[in-house]
């Protein structure tokens, strides 16, 4: 019997772990107190690894799609048939012929970020999706226009603060969101231990807010109001004061003035006394963090929800602040490995909407597929993701990936969106890969440092990610004309991961090299975040402008916003035991109480003359689906929630247990039509949709 010690990279709180292996097999998983951010707290989700391991639907070799179903097929000819068939499509019908889109496990995977972007480049198209613009885009978009970046996010520095401001979050079921922050309820605690207080806007009375001090309801898709009334009465009650490197208050107070909290109860449901008060709370507390989460992004007006988020921090000194919002310093600087960020370089073909950072919105994905043309994808490839689950109107996008002429997916699983390929490629699971966290230790609420070497072997016969993008973007390249460019890229692509993160290290802020990290498997205490400003930020002036004119300009689309008597509003929810649209597949996760069901105020449904535990019929201007709707007092009136990523009911999948959870598809009545006008998010917040019996 051997302990290893390794991290969750399931989600973003990377949780150190000690794994228990007895004659190669997992036996025990739990906890690591030595880990210095996480200190011992793990979920349900992190000993869910172990059925990752040992779930005999997992695809462990690459298969093709046959006359007589799916066959086995070796790594070598799946690459060689791959970069052929793309080849011949892209010769045919132009490079932006093939469509790709990359899922959300893709940023939690080494190998993924050091291999991937190589080798999606090498496909040379501008029709690139992926599931930023159903999450955290507005969040990116508002760093990228204020601090030159667009994953230079400041997080909340929780352990430090006495006013925590929270808006659509519920980091009790997520373990923090663009915020690492493993153990957040024990995080929470200390808050208020040491005299702090915990305020939650939030459409449901969620776990988070449940252990809050205070938790108002709001109007889903309002929160943009409750905001800007927020900056409204911080300056004009005389508490704005920005740091000396900040330019565009006037601005901002201009654009703010007929925001007052009177005009923003209306609306949001928050009463103006309320507002009030928060604001002067806030802009007086010596130490207040604002944080927004998946709530405030993924409705209509997310862009401006998350840049408010960033000026109410600013104008009252909260920015680079201890105890405020603040920029994690990272041993590996992922920033120097991205892209600063871009965004309207290009449009999407059918209906104009904007590229951020080289990919289209999500939600045009499945009409940028199934619409003539020149630049129609006629073929795709997806990696590590879900959309027909997991992206708006998935019963559209499952037709049209059906109508496809080849799509490739790198999945482990034949799922409701792997079925329409023709190749699978399953890369080898966590337990059996290295890791370094590049990205959430970019978001992590302290500094530190941990590689993870793998805790079982991988057999003979599977492939890393990593190689797989390696093989894959080798088979692409070797199909290019001969230059200087194609020799660097066909050495960039060899590079092992282990070598890229020593390198980062080494020119890192911290002296390190990957020899002294691997020295402490528990992870390497870099201490608390520190203030960084302005030196670290990107825009040459080394300035922040507030007044940005792509946010300003499109202020008055908010005056459209209405009461909506009568009008349910479809939000969705998270559940700690859930992982999006995939690990429904573990039984320990999946066991116990259904977690499906559509939560409705009991007086909205008096008003329907429905019952608690009936069958109902929600329909959108999507669609319908049927589900059934339970009573609750947790969501406000007016308002429905239902969770995302079920539906795993397709006959052609392979998911044993998942198949067997009830539930159905949220994203069946999301509106693909339905987005952020400034950003093009997928609106997925704050839907309006009828609720009938079935």
């Amino acid at each position: 019997m051997t302990v290893r010690r390794t991290s969750c990279n399931l989600c973003e709180a990377i949780c150190g772990v000690l794994v228990t292996v007895e004659d190669g097999r997992v036996t025990d998983i739990r906890g690591d107190e030595s880990d210095p951010l996480s200190r011992g707290h793990i979920c349900p989700k992190a000993v869910a690894l172990r059925d990752l391991q040992e779930d005999p639907d997992r695809l462990t070799t690459p298969v093709r799609r046959t006359a007589d179903g799916w066959q086995p097929i070796g790594w070598d000819a799946a690459y060689e048939l791959i970069a052929g068939r793309f080849g011949a499509i892209q010769r045919e019908y132009g490079r932006n012929a093939v469509g790709v889109y990359l899922g959300n496990p893709n940023v939690h995977s080494l190998g993924a970020l050091t291999h991937l972007p190589a080798m999606v480049r090498q496909l040379r198209t501008r029709n690139r999706f992926s599931a930023t613009s159903i999450d955290q885009l507005p969040h990116m978009l508002a760093s990228y226009l204020l601090y030159g970046h667009q994953l230079m996010v400041p997080v909340p520095d929780i352990d430090r603060t006495s006013y925590l401001l929270m808006l659509g979050a519920n980091p009790l079921a997520s373990n923090g969101s663009m915020m690492t922050a493993p153990g957040f309820g024990r995080r929470l605690k200390e808050v208020r231990k040491r005299g702090g207080k915990v305020v939650v806007i939030d459409p449901r009375r969620t776990e988070t807010a449940a252990v809050a001090d205070e938790h108002h309801f709001v109007r889903p898709g309002t929160d943009a109001a409750f905001l800007l009334a927020l900056i409204h009465q911080v300056i004009e009650d005389g508490n704005a004061r920005p740091a000396a490197y900040v330019d565009g208050l006037a601005a901002v107070e201009e654009a703010v003035e007929a925001w007052t909290p009177e005009r923003a109860a209306e609306l949001t449901g928050v009463p103006a006394e309320v507002i009030r008060r928060v604001a002067a709370e806030y802009g007086t507390a010596d130490r207040a963090a604002c944080y927004g989460r998946v709530g405030v992004s993924t409705q209509q007006f997310g862009a401006i929800c998350q840049w408010a988020i960033q000026v109410l921090n600013i104008i009252t000194g909260n920015l680079d602040r201890a105890g405020g919002t603040m920029f994690p310093r990272p041993a590996v600087n992922a920033l120097l490995g991205l892209g600063r960020g871009h965004i309207g370089v290009w449009k999407s073909r059918v209906r104009g909407l904007p590229e951020f950072g080289g990919e289209l919105p999500v939600s045009t994905m499945a009409e940028e597929i199934r619409t003539p043309g020149d630049g129609q994808i006629r073929a795709m490839l997806t990696v590590a993701g879900n959309p027909v689950l997991s992206t708006p109107n998935g019963r559209q996008l499952d037709e049209a990936l059906d109508s496809l002429d080849f799509m490739v997916a790198v999945d482990p699983y034949l799922n409701e969106t792997t079925r329409h390929a023709d190749v699978i490629l399953p890369p080898a699971p966590p337990l059996e890969r290295e890791h370094y966290d590049l990205v959430f230790h970019q978001l992590a609420v302290r500094n530190t440092a941990r590689w993870n070497d793998p805790v079982l072997p991988k057999p003979a016969e599977a492939r890393h990610d990593w190689e797989i993008f390696r093989d894959l973007g080798l088979a692409l390249v070797r199909r290019t004309p001969w230059s200087r460019r194609k020799v660097a890229m066909m050495a960039r692509l060899r590079v092992p991961p282990r070598r890229i993160v020593d390198a980062g290290l080494r020119i890192g802020p911290y002296p390190l090299t990957l020899r002294k990290v691997r020295r402490t498997p528990g992870g390497i205490d870099l201490g608390p975040l520190q203030p960084a400003l302005p030196g670290a930020l990107f825009h040459r002036s080394k300035r922040i402008d507030l007044a940005q004119r792509m946010i300003l300009d499109d202020l008055p689309l908010l005056d459209a916003l209405t009461c909506g008597d009568g009008e349910l509003l479809l939000i969705g929810r998270r559940h700690l035991r859930n992982n999006n649209s995939w690990m429904h597949n573990s039984a320990r996760l999946v066991k116990g109480k259904p977690r499906h069901h559509l939560l409705m105020h009991p007086q909205d449904l008096a008003d329907r003359e429905l019952s608690d535990g009936q069958l109902v019929t929600v329909t959108s201007a999507a669609g319908s689906i049927a589900v059934e709707v339970a009573a609750s007092n947790d969501i406000m009136p007016g308002v429905v929630s239902l969770p995302h990523g079920f539906g795993h009911h397709h006959p052609g999948t392979r998911l044993t247990v998942a198949s067997q959870v009830p539930g159905p598809s949220a994203n069946d009545i999301t509106d693909a039509a339905f987005t952020d006008p400034t950003a093009g998010t997928a609106a997925v917040n704050g839907v309006p949709v009828t609720v009938t019996a079935a």
